[in-house]
C-alpha cells in the first residue's frame, strides 16, 4: 500500500528529507509543504549567493565545537552523516565542492543555482511533489493519520510528517508544535552583526583587520578572525562567531554592551610595545602616517593613530612617553560601544526551536508524537558561519528522511 509523507518546509533540510525518503521508500508519495513561493530561499543567497554548502572540519570532536547549542549532542548524528558524506553525496549528482583557505566548501562553480539545480533535479527525478503557499498552521493526529491544515491551500493527510519549517525569531511561529506537546526553547537571534551608530569607525567601511581577537567587556565571550567594518559597525566572522556564542547573553543585555578588539590579534601588550620601539629606534625620522610598524590596513592604521590624539605627520622619534602608552592601548585595548545588531535578512538564523529532550536524535522523530520527524533549524540547533548551519540540515534531514522512509517499510 502507498504511505503518504508530508515535509513541512521547502529548504534545505526539507529537501534532503524528502529525497532521502522517497529513495529509500520509492513507494512512498512524498509533498514537499512551502508556506512561501520560493523554495530553497536560503540556499540562493548563502555565502553572497555562492552557497556555503559544508565545512572541511571532518573531526566531529572539533565539529561539534562549532554548534554553541547542540554540538555534543550531534556528535553521533555526524557520525551516521557528517561533511564527507554531504560531499560525496553533492558529486554523485555531477557537483563537485572546493574548499577555501578557511575551511569553507563551495561548489566549484561559485554558484547557488547550481546546488538549487541539483536538488532540484532529484525531485523532480523521484516525482516528489512540491506545493508553494502553503503554510501549515495546524496539524492533528487521528488515529494512525495526520491532518494537517494548509490554510487556503487546504487539507494535507499523511501518514509520516517531518517538520524542517526552518527557525523563527517569534515564539508564535511554534505555537502549532507547542500544541502537539513539544516544548519550545526560546528562540533569539544568533548570527548578526553589531551596530554601532556612535562610533566613527564606521566612516573605514569595506575595511578588513585579519585577525583580530575580540570579547564583550564584562562577559567571558571571545573570538577571533576576521573582522569587517561595515556602515552601520562591525561584521565579519570574529563578529558572527561571537554573536552566535553571545545569542541569549547579548539578547539579555538588550543589545547594548562595550566590545574590546584586539587588533593585533593575540600579541600581548609587553610584545607590541617592543615591536613598535624597534620600529621607532629604526627609523626614528620616518613620519608616524607613513611608517605602519603592523600589517593592519593602512586606513585603519592612520585612524587608530588619530584615535590615539597622535598627529600622522608627527615622527617617531617624537613618540615616546604617553602618546606612546595611548597608541600601544588602542592597538591592543580597543573598545566600541554597541546599540543594536542587524541580521542577513533570509541568512539569519536563530537559536531556540523544538528542544532537543524531545526528539530521539537517533531518527529524528518525537518522543512525543509518534510518526513526527524534525530536522533543521527548527531544532534548538545552531552552528557559527562557515557552512555548519547547512551542515545541520543535510544530516538532520538524512537522518529523519531514512528513518521515516523505516517506518513506512515496516
Amino acid at each position: 500500500m502507498s504511505k503518504n509523507v508530508a515535509v513541512v518546509g521547502g529548504g534545505a533540510a526539507g529537501f534532503f528529507a524528502a529525497i532521502t525518503c522517497k529513495q529509500q521508500c520509492p513507494k512512498a508519495s512524498v509533498i514537499i509543504l512551502e508556506k512561501s513561493d520560493k523554495v530553497l530561499a536560503k540556499v540562493k543567497v548563502s555565502g553572497g549567493g555562492r552557497c556555503n554548502v559544508t565545512t572541511s572540519v571532518t573531526d566531529i570532536s572539533a565539529l561539534i565545537t562549532n554548534y554553541p547549542r547542540g554540538g555534543k549532542r550531534l556528535r553521533k548524528c555526524f557520525s551516521q552523516f557528517g561533511p564527507s558524506d554531504t560531499v560525496k553525496w553533492f558529486a554523485a549528482g555531477g557537483v563537485r565542492l572546493k574548499t577555501e583557505p578557511d575551511g569553507r566548501m563551495f561548489p566549484v562553480t561559485d554558484s547557488s543555482q547550481t546546488i538549487i539545480d541539483c536538488l532540484m533535479g532529484e525531485v523532480h527525478r523521484l516525482g516528489i511533489i512540491i506545493r508553494k503557499q502553503a503554510t501549515v498552521s495546524r496539524i492533528i493526529l487521528n488515529e494512525n493519520e495526520f491532518e494537517l491544515n494548509c490554510g487556503n491551500a487546504g487539507l494535507v493527510r499523511a501518514d509520516r510528517v517531518i517538520i524542517t519549517a526552518g527557525g523563527s525569531p517569534k515564539t508564535d511561529a511554534y505555537r502549532w508544535l507547542e500544541e502537539l506537546g513539544h516544548t519550545i526553547e526560546s528562540p533569539v537571534s544568533s548570527l548578526f552583526t553589531f551596530n554601532m551608530p556612535d562610533e566613527d569607525i564606521t566612516a573605514l567601511m569595506g575595511v578588513v583587520a585579519d585577525p583580530v581577537s575580540v570579547r564583550i567587556q564584562g562577559t567571558k565571550l571571545q573570538s577571533g578572525g576576521p573582522l569587517l567594518i561595515t556602515h552601520w559597525g562591525m561584521s565579519g566572522p570574529a563578529i558572527l562567531k561571537l554573536s552566535a556564542f553571545g545569542a541569549r547573553i547579548l539578547n539579555g543585555m538588550d543589545y547594548a554592551f562595550r566590545v574590546q578588539v584586539n587588533w593585533l590579534n593575540d600579541l600581548t601588550e609587553e610584545h607590541v610595545r617592543l615591536m613598535v620601539e624597534a620600529h621607532r629606534t629604526a627609523h626614528p625620522e620616518k613620519q608616524v602616517g607613513n611608517g605602519n610598524p603592523t600589517k593592519l590596513p593602512s586606513r585603519l592604521w592612520l585612524f587608530l593613530v588619530a584615535k590615539a590624539g597622535i598627529s600622522e605627520t608627527s615622527r617617531w622619534s617624537d613618540i615616546q612617553g604617553r602618546p606612546m602608552n595611548r597608541l600601544i592601548n588602542v592597538l591592543v585595548n580597543d573598545a566600541y560601544a554597541a546599540k543594536g545588531k542587524t541580521t542577513f535578512k533570509e541568512e539569519f538564523v536563530t537559536c531556540g526551536g523544538v528542544s532537543l529532550e524531545d526528539v530521539n536524535l537517533e531518527t529524528m522523530e518525537s518522543r512525543v508524537c509518534r510518526g513526527l520527524y524534525f530536522a533543521g533549524e527548527v531544532l534548538d540547533v545552531d552552528g557559527i558561519t562557515g557552512g555548519f548551519n547547512f551542515q545541520a540540515a543535510w544530516t538532520t534531514g538524512f537522518i529523519g528522511g531514512r528513518a521515516c522512509a523505516a517506518s513506512l517499510s515496516e
